[in-house]
């Protein structure tokens, strides 16, 4: 009898819709590209995962993709942003640096999107160089076009970034002039405001990620290839208003790649807001465990100022 019971429960739950909160958490996966993936070889797909320490980790990625996270519909404020978590380019670290952050952008109204981008790799690309700036864009292309449907105000759309994340999200705010992507509609690329945690910027070798370099131009780059993605060599007045967090601390990717970014930007008279920790390492996401200061409610706070 309570084996029937059982089995009838059973029954009725599959049958009952999950509730509203249990669905949200659960994004929205879609492939970046509806066809043809741009310089793409052809090969077998050897994506893997991993949650090492609990933190979600993709590698070999060929077939980029957006985690869509779009807030209530009564809550939603039109305003969106693209996250590229970091990893040297070796990895995208789609956890902490990706979901977590989305799903604290969709407690205040705003939609976020997990970009999966494709790490530079000569087996799943011709241009491996160019691979993770053509997702980038592709991604504010996709957003842009479904802007609609999404309740994505277009023009409050930015882009946030990790480390090596916020090396590619930087490159997107400052090579934005030029598609890398198909675009005939000509739909504007250009991201209305950054958010970059301790990116990486410059090829300056004293204090460059030199593996991030090495990893997205080869080895044996030539310096105008290095100084063509030193991104505080690439600002100008169009360059987008940046929010800046780094720690003083910062072993991996020094504290210098934020401050050169954000001088550029002053020299641009482009808005701008750095705030530097004084300790907290690298890679510590939404959780600077060192200070009971909160960089995102800063970050929020610096979005609301520039009516974003």
């Amino acid at each position: 009898m309570k084996k029937q019971n059982l089995l009838l429960l059973l029954l009725l739950l599959s049958f009952m819709p999950f509730p509203k909160a249990f669905s949200q958490q659960i994004p929205l996966e879609i492939p970046l590209y509806s066809g043809k993936i741009p310089g793409e070889i052809p090969g077998p797909d050897e994506e893997t995962a991993s949650n090492e320490g609990g933190r979600l980790r993709y590698s070999k990625i060929r077939k980029p993709t957006l985690s869509v996270y779009l807030p209530p519909k009564e809550k939603a404020t039109g305003t969106a942003v693209v996250i590229c978590p970091g990893g040297g380019y070796s990895i995208v670290a789609a956890g902490h640096e990706g979901h977590d952050v989305a799903k604290k952008f969709n407690e205040q109204g705003i939609a976020a999107f997990v970009l999966k981008y494709r790490l530079p790799d000569a087996k799943t690309s011709s241009r491996p160089d160019i691979a993770p700036l053509q997702d980038a864009q592709q991604a504010m292309l996709l957003i842009r076009e479904r802007a609609k449907e999404w309740q994505v105000n277009p023009e409050k759309l930015g882009i946030m970034g990790f480390s090596a994340g916020g090396h590619l999200a930087s490159t997107a705010g400052t090579h934005f002039q030029e598609s890398s992507v198909p675009n005939a509609a000509q739909t504007n690329l250009r991201p209305d405001f950054m958010l970059l945690l301790y990116p990486v910027i410059s090829s300056d070798k004293t204090f460059a990620h030199q593996g991030s370099f090495d990893k997205l131009l080869g080895t044996g780059a030539t310096a105008d290839r290095l100084n063509e993605f030193s991104n505080e060599k690439e600002v100008t007045a169009q360059t987008p208003p940046t929010f800046l967090v780094h720690a003083s601390d910062d072993k991996a990717v020094p504290v210098k790649n934020s401050i050169v970014f954000y001088e550029a930007l002053l020299q641009h008279e482009v808005p701008a807001e750095l705030h530097i920790y004084q300790n907290g390492g690298h890679g510590f996401g939404l959780n600077n465990s060192t200070t009971s200061d909160a960089w995102f409610e800063r970050a929020l706070n610096w979005m609301k100022s520039n009516k974003f």
